[in-house]
């Protein structure tokens, strides 16, 4: 993109929409508003697929390493491809063999002909996608982190009477098969051996299951063809479940032109190869991953499919070179590290590597340019290698990530890194993107999205308000074609998030500087994103902690740049008492409160605390994230005085932080335990 840009009015205030307790609707500076009337827009999956095609009929589209050898597991040095035109075929196959199922009523019975995929990422979860979108089917997609209930659920609230799943998950679903009647059909994506296909084909019959391979469903569908079923704008293209934090998943409906026009709003200064790759690595069950693919198929792009082991990310990447790597906060902080200890070496090393990393955010800041003949050589060639050498986007979504690393990655990868595709699977993955080639975007998500209106309203209670100096500050809203308008079979859900003039209601607070960029700086309810993307619900897990004597007040901390949650324990005295006496090796009473401070300090009585509440955890099944990983001990009481108490007894989060902000940063600075 030129530095023409009119880089300070990034989303503009459109005039007369400025309402009171709410700023103006902004808008995209550049390209305005775009929906499913503007001249070009795709608006339909099968409309992306057939440019996709189009482009590359001939031209490798995915690809994958091939386990060489199981024991020990060994993996292909070299990708192997499919072809767009091989893939053609395939999703064709597949959809018409679903579609006959489905005609013959063999599967469906429910409002929608829905069909599960339960898989990691590989060729084969995209041609039963490709193959849903062309022939009019709903594809939910079901994943790991979810947990054994949520599938469960899933399965009976979306109706799934087919789903492609990797041979790992098909006895889980064969167990679950009694508990969820809607279920008729399991087909295994792996290629398993005939006496395994035979022992899981019984097992399914005597259940009441239909058991197929891949290779069967793809042999039915090329003996009985059926042409493509053009899609249509409105027409519902998945049901994509977002983890709920506090009771069941909540089933997003996305309709074709949510998707397409997502897609579509995502091309708009993309600069990418002809034939770009794209390594995927992040659940394609999540909406980010799945809208970077469907651009990666618009521009006739390859995409390839990391092994499924993290720790062997950077070998796939070495094998792939891809150009488009869209990442977390969580993998690129990781990065940056070990970079990091690579520089902070001693003599002459660390002075070039200081010098070259210093000189470039010089240049960055100034004018935006992340290139640097000399350094770029001599030190950021290796860094860029680690990666594949080949990167020419890196994309930061789903949690917020520092500006320092930010910049960083900027002129070591030394490419477009943007932060932004800011966005949730009720908007496809879109709001917001930063621009390339702006010196001072780390730290904002960027300028509204062509397809989206953005304003904030006030959150009085927080003391937020769009009239706030220097800038205006709210709960961040969003419309556009790409917003979903309802939650599946939820219309209490559904009325909270979506009002009636269509605006959807995120939780975020934003504020938006004097350039038009936005900015998430809190969460209006207490759940909130971890670095890793997991949500948590903050206060359900203070009452699960609560629940043990040891604890009279607890304030569990979470930092949206940070993987684990922290806390801020005041203990009972009567039982902190009986705690520390004997590890300490004196007798301490509930009521020398000189003592019970001093063993707050002490490491053995916090690591006892740690070990209490950890059992909590475990006997509450909280999920790993869940869990706190530090703690810190304080004999101070939240209340109403010392404002950290609402007078309905609720902590008041911003201002609890505030009391014991150097104590919980400095449990973070400890970094996570690797074990507790």
């Amino acid at each position: 993109m030129a530095s023409s840009q009119p880089y300070d009015k990034q989303s503009v205030a459109v005039p007369g929409t400025k309402r009171p307790g709410q700023t103006a609707h902004y808008r995209n500076g550049i390209w305005g508003l775009i929906d499913e009337n503007t001249p070009g827009v795709l608006k339909t999956l099968d409309e992306i697929w057939d440019v996709g095609l189009k482009v590359g009929k001939n031209t490798p589209f995915l690809g994958e390493r091939r386990v060489v050898s199981t024991n020990p597991l060994k993996f292909a040095p070299t990708y192997t491809w499919l072809t767009y035109g091989e893939v053609d075929t395939r999703r064709k196959y597949v959809g018409s063999a679903l579609h006959s199922f489905f005609q013959s009523g063999e599967l469906g019975g429910g409002e929608f002909p829905t069909v599960g995929i339960w898989a990691a990422n590989r060729p084969e979860w995209q041609i039963v996608d490709i193959a849903l979108q062309s022939y009019q089917k709903v594809s939910v997609s079901l994943y790991d982190t979810l947990g054994k209930d949520s599938v469960e659920y899933i399965i009976g609230h979306a109706h799934l009477t087919a789903i492609f799943s990797t041979s790992d998950h098909i006895p889980t679903l064969l167990k679950l098969a009694p508990k969820v009647p809607t279920l008729k059909m399991v087909v295994c994506i792996d290629a398993i051996s005939s006496d395994a296909a035979k022992l899981l084909q019984e097992w399914s019959e005597a259940v009441g299951l239909t058991f197929k391979t891949f290779a069967e469903v793809e042999a039915y569908g090329k003996a009985n063809p059926i042409e493509p079923i053009r899609a249509y704008p409105d027409l519902v293209a998945s049901i994509c479940y977002t983890s709920g934090t506090t009771n069941n998943p909540k089933g997003v409906v996305l309709r074709h032109k949510n998707l397409a026009v997502a897609t579509h709003s995502n091309m708009y200064g993309l600069t990418l190869p002809d034939n770009a790759c794209l390594l995927s690595y992040l659940p394609l069950a999540h909406i980010y991953e799945r809208v970077c693919e469907l651009c990666t198929i618009a521009i006739g792009g390859r995409i390839g499919y990391f092994t499924g082991d993290p720790l062997r990310l950077l070998e796939d990447a070495q094998a792939l070179k891809p150009n488009f790597f869209p990442s977390v906060p969580r993998v690129l902080n990781r990065v940056y590290q070990a970079a990091m200890v690579a520089g902070n070496a001693p003599g002459l090393k660390g002075t070039i590597f200081k010098k070259a990393v210093q000189t470039k955010l010089d240049k960055l800041h100034a004018t935006g340019e992340v290139t640097h003949a000399l350094w770029d050589r001599l030190v950021f060639r290796k860094i860029q290698a680690v990666l594949g050498g080949n990167i020419q986007l890196c994309t930061s979504g789903s949690a917020p990530i520092s500006i320092e690393v930010m910049d960083f990655l900027k002129i070591a990868l030394a490419c477009e890194v943007a932060e932004g595709h800011y966005g949730l699977t009720e908007n496809c993955a879109t709001t917001a993107k930063s621009w390339p080639l702006d010196s001072t975007a780390s730290g904002t998500v960027g300028p509204a999205q062509p397809v989206n209106e953005i304003k904030l309203v006030d959150v009085p209670a927080m003391g937020y308000t769009s009239e706030d100096k220097p800038n205006p500050r709210g709960e961040l809203c969003v419309r556009g074609v790409n917003c979903f308008t309802t939650y599946y079979k939820d219309e209490k859900n559904t009325k909270e998030a979506v009002d009636e003039e269509g605006w959807f209601h995120t939780g975020d607070v934003g504020e938006v500087d004097s350039v038009g960029r936005f900015k998430i700086i809190d969460r209006v309810k207490n759940i909130m994103k971890l670095a890793q993307g997991e949500y948590v619900a903050l206060e359900k897990i203070e009452n699960l902690y609560s629940s043990t004597p040891l604890i009279a007040q607890i304030f569990v901390h979470g930092d949206g740049l940070q993987s684990y949650i922290v806390a801020v324990i005041v203990p009972d005295p009567i039982q902190l008492a009986a705690i520390a006496s004997p590890l300490l090796g004196k007798k301490i009473s509930p009521e020398d409160t000189p003592a019970l401070a001093a063993a707050c300090k002490d490491e053995r009585v916090v690591n006892h605390v740690m070990g209490v509440i950890t059992k909590v955890a475990q006997q509450n099944g909280l999920k790993g994230f869940e869990t706190v990983k530090r703690v810190y001990l304080s004999l101070v009481p939240f209340s109403i005085d010392n404002n950290t108490l609402t007078p309905t007894m609720k902590i008041r989060r911003k201002d609890a932080y505030s009391l014991y902000k150097a104590e919980i940063d400095a449990l973070y600075a400890l970094g996570e335990p690797s074990r507790l």
